[in-house]
C-alpha cells in the first residue's frame, strides 16, 4: 500500500463539472489501495472575487482578517469535494488547515509552516478515510487562522507528503506537465519527463506558473517524489527529482517573470556602507531584492540598480526615503521590464551559453539592461513589450523544441 498525497489547483475544481473528474481521479487513485490525502485550492476566482468584497468595505483591511476571508475559499472546495466523492460511495473527511494539524509562523498573508501534528490526518486515514485538506492555510501560536501566500496549497501538499512520509506526491494542474518554455508563447514548447530540483526551483523562482518555490524547496530538502500533471489529460506528467546525468542538460527550460521592477539610485557617495544601509533597509521592511547592479565610482559617486516585486516597487521606495544618505531626487523605477531566464544543470561545466544567449536576443534587435548569472542560470532584464519574442529567440537558438 502506498501513501500518495494529490493537490488539485483551482482550475480542477472550478464547478461541478471538474470536481467530478477530480473525484474520478482521487477515488480511482484509492481503489487502487492507496492512501489518499487530497489538499484542494479554491474554486477559479474565488480568492479575487474576496478581495473584490473586502475592497468593497475596507480599502486596506487587516492582514489578519483577510487571511479569516481569503481561507474560506479553500474550504468551499474541500466541502463540495468531500460531498462529491461522497455520492460516489467512497469514505471521506474534509479537514481544515487547522484540522489537519498545521502550525504556522504568525506572518498573516505570508506564513511559513512550522510543523504539522500528524495525529488527526493519521487516525483518518487508519479509518481507511480519503482525506481532504484545505490547501493555503494553517494557525498560528495565537491560534488564528493564516495563509501561506501565494502557491500555498502546492507548498500544503509537499509539506503534508513530508510530515507522512508519503510516497509521491501528485501537483494536479490544468497543463501536462513542466516545459522547456510556456506553450502559449512558443508553438515547439517540449513537455520534459523528469527535471532537476535545483531546475524546477530556479525555473519556479523565475516566473514559471507551473509549481511555487517554496513547495519546491520543501521537496528537495526531504527528498519527495513529487509528479507535474494535467487532471483534464490524464497523461503521464513531468517527474520532479534528483537527476543524474545532468551533463548533457545544457538548457533545460526559458521563462519569464513580468512581475518585476526597476529601482535606480543614482549620485550615491562612493564610500564603505552605503550598499549595507541601502539593502538592510529595505530588509526590515521585508521587500526582496533580485537582480543588484552597481556602477564603477565616477567623481566620488556611484549608481546602484536592483529589481523588486512589481507590488512592492512604491513601498521600497518609501522605505529608501527614510535611508541616510538617499535623496528622493535620485531614485527612479521602472515597472514595464521583463525578467527573461534560461536555466539548466549543465551550464555549469560549458562554456559560452550566456552568449549563445545574448546573440538570440541580439538578432531580435533586444537590448539588455541588466544581467544575473549563478551556475545553472542566466537572466536579463529587458523592456516587456519584447519578452514574448524573447522567449521564443532564444528557445529557437537553442533548439529546445528537439
Amino acid at each position: 500500500m502506498s501513501l500518495i498525497v494529490q493537490k488539485f489547483g483551482g482550475s480542477s475544481v472550478k464547478d461541478a463539472e471538474r470536481l467530478k473528474n477530480v473525484a474520478d481521479i482521487i477515488t480511482k487513485t484509492y481503489a487502487a489501495g492507496n492512501q489518499v490525502v487530497v489538499v484542494v485550492s479554491a474554486q477559479g476566482d474565488t480568492t479575487d472575487d474576496f478581495i473584490e468584497k473586502a475592497r468593497e468595505v475596507n480599502l486596506k483591511p487587516s492582514r489578519r482578517e483577510m487571511d479569516v476571508l481569503l481561507s474560506a475559499g479553500e474550504q468551499i472546495s474541500m466541502a463540495l469535494l468531500a460531498m462529491t466523492i461522497e455520492s460516489l460511495g467512497y469514505p471521506v473527511v474534509s479537514l481544515t488547515g487547522w484540522q489537519a494539524g498545521i502550525q504556522t509562523s504568525s506572518h498573516y498573508s505570508a506564513a511559513k509552516i512550522h510543523r504539522i501534528n500528524t495525529e488527526r490526518l493519521s487516525m483518518e486515514l487508519d479509518k481507511k478515510n480519503i482525506v481532504i485538506v484545505a490547501g493555503f492555510q494553517g494557525i498560528n501560536k495565537y491560534d488564528d487562522i493564516t495563509t501561506l501566500g501565494r502557491g500555498g496549497s502546492d507548498t500544503t501538499a509537499v509539506a503534508l507528503a513530508a510530515a507522512l512520509h508519503a510516497d509521491l506526491c501528485q501537483i494536479y494542474t490544468d497543463v501536462n506537465g513542466v516545459y522547456t518554455t510556456d506553450p502559449r508563447i512558443c508553438k515547439g514548447a517540449k513537455k520534459l519527463d523528469d527535471i532537476s530540483y535545483d531546475e524546477m526551483l530556479e525555473l519556479a523562482s523565475l516566473g514559471a506558473n507551473v509549481l511555487h518555490n517554496r513547495s519546491v524547496e520543501l521537496a528537495k530538502k526531504y527528498n519527495i517524489k513529487l509528479e507535474v500533471l494535467s487532471s483534464l489529460t490524464r497523461e503521464p506528467g513531468t517527474m520532479v527529482k534528483e537527476v543524474e546525468k545532468v551533463e548533457k542538460l545544457l538548457v533545460r527550460g526559458v521563462t519569464k517573470d513580468n512581475d518585476v521592477a526597476r529601482i535606480s539610485i543614482v549620485d550615491i557617495p562612493d564610500e564603505p556602507g552605503n550598499a549595507f544601509r541601502i539593502f538592510a533597509t529595505l530588509a526590515q521592511h521585508e521587500i526582496n531584492i533580485d537582480m543588484i547592479l552597481q556602477s564603477i565610482g565616477r567623481d566620488g559617486k556611484k549608481d546602484i540598480s536592483f529589481t523588486v516585486a512589481t507590488a512592492h516597487m512604491e513601498e521600497a521606495v518609501e522605505a529608501l526615503k527614510t535611508c541616510p544618505g538617499i535623496v528622493a531626487e535620485n531614485i527612479s523605477t521602472r515597472d514595464d521590464v521583463s525578467k527573461v531566464s534560461i536555466v539548466g544543470a549543465g551550464m555549469v561545466s560549458h562554456a559560452g551559453v550566456a552568449s549563445t544567449m545574448f546573440e538570440a536576443l541580439y538578432n531580435s534587435g533586444i537590448n539588455i539592461h541588466m544581467i544575473c548569472t549563478s551556475e545553472i542560470k542566466v537572466s536579463v532584464l529587458i523592456d516587456r513589450d519584447k519578452a514574448n519574442l524573447a522567449v521564443s529567440a532564444i528557445h529557437d537558438q537553442f533548439r529546445l523544441e528537439g
